[in-house]
């Protein structure tokens, strides 16, 4: 691998968090400034965003000002998975986040809490994440992943079931690779210094990666994941309940961001490209999923089935009671 590119592309990736976590502040509470327009119970909202192209309906949506046509004020925060701040879920801090289905479900599922889907983020497309190895490794194809040892941003998540359902067709068992957490910026540095055999990104880090010298093995978006649903927008189950305004009031002006997301090309990709410090160039050719622009809990519970299969979950979860009732007005 070229230095000079490795370089840069540690420059572009260190970063992606910071830049993301600078649009806005990390302590306290959101204030609420009391009932707001339409009768909102609360007009100021954390949201728990990741520096991945998923966000971008919430982006878009905040850069057109439809979060303020619906009389809120939305403030951004960088979140690993929710599993990570679940005390500040819990307490109010943040009051919308991000996260994979495999998080909310297996929250859910854990009894840790109850949460509400509020909105799908994205959902599998070809080349959105896979398997990487370096140019010279000796791995080849899938079932050479055996006894090996793979990064993954999480254990007991999209990425580990992701990888274990392309190695079943081939008799291998999740128990046949050694899964080990690494950060996705620091994916490409363990490579280089074979501290891990492969590395499961997702996009930009796929991309950024791929251009500094290292292979695809496996795309984790076909076959038995093709038009897998990824990830979606969350609260918990009382935070809807107390704010049933701000809940639908978020989801209508997260319906047109992501609306704008699914059908305007390069929208997307300037807006991806401000906030994960992607050339815009290469977001207008990355792959990026396809965006949603409804909310289907028969589509997301292929996620719950797969986690049922690899033992993520004791007892399958019944996605459609995490579902959130419709915006309306």
């Amino acid at each position: 691998m070229e230095s000079g590119p490795f370089r840069a592309w540690l420059a572009v990736l260190g970063t992606i968090l910071v830049t993301a976590a600078c649009t806005g502040v990390a302590a306290g509470p959101a204030p609420s400034s009391g009932a707001g327009p339409g009768g909102l119970e609360k007009t100021s909202l954390l949201i728990g965003i990741s520096p991945t192209p998923s966000s971008a309906g919430v982006f878009i949506a905040d850069r057109k000002g439809f979060f303020k046509e619906e009389g809120l004020t939305v403030t951004m925060e960088t979140i690993q998975a929710p599993q990570a701040v679940m005390p500040r879920i819990l307490n109010g801090d943040i009051d919308v986040f991000k996260g994979s289905y495999v998080s909310l479900i297996n929250v859910q599922g854990s009894g840790t809490a109850r949460l509400k889907i509020l909105y799908d983020a994205l959902q599998a497309s070809p080349g959105i994440a896979g398997v990487v190895v370096p140019q010279d490794s000796e791995l080849q194809k899938a079932q050479d992943l055996k006894d090996k040892t793979i990064a993954v941003n999480s254990l007991n998540n999209l990425g580990t079931m992701s990888v274990s359902a392309h190695l079943k067709p081939y008799g291998l068992t999740p128990e046949q690779v050694k899964f080990v957490v690494v950060d996705f910026q620091n994916q490409l540095v363990a490579l280089k210094n074979k501290q891990v055999d492969a590395a499961w990104m997702v996009e930009p880090f796929l991309s950024s990666a791929q251009n500094a010298g290292v292979r695809l093995l496996l795309d984790t978006n076909t076959g038995p994941t093709d038009k897998l649903p990824i990830d979606g927008w969350a609260a918990t189950e009382d935070w809807v309940r107390r704010h049933p305004k701000t809940a639908a009031a978020f989801q209508r002006a997260l319906a047109k961001g992501q609306a704008l997301a699914a059908t305007d090309r390069v929208l997307l990709a300037e807006t991806v490209a401000g906030y994960t410090q992607t050339p815009k160039e290469a977001a207008m050719t990355m792959a990026m999923g396809t965006f949603p622009t409804s909310l289907n809990p028969t589509r997301i519970q292929r996620v719950s089935d797969l986690m049922f299969e690899f033992g993520y979950l004791k007892n399958k979860v019944d996605v459609a009671s995490m579902v959130a009732a419709g915006p309306g007005r």
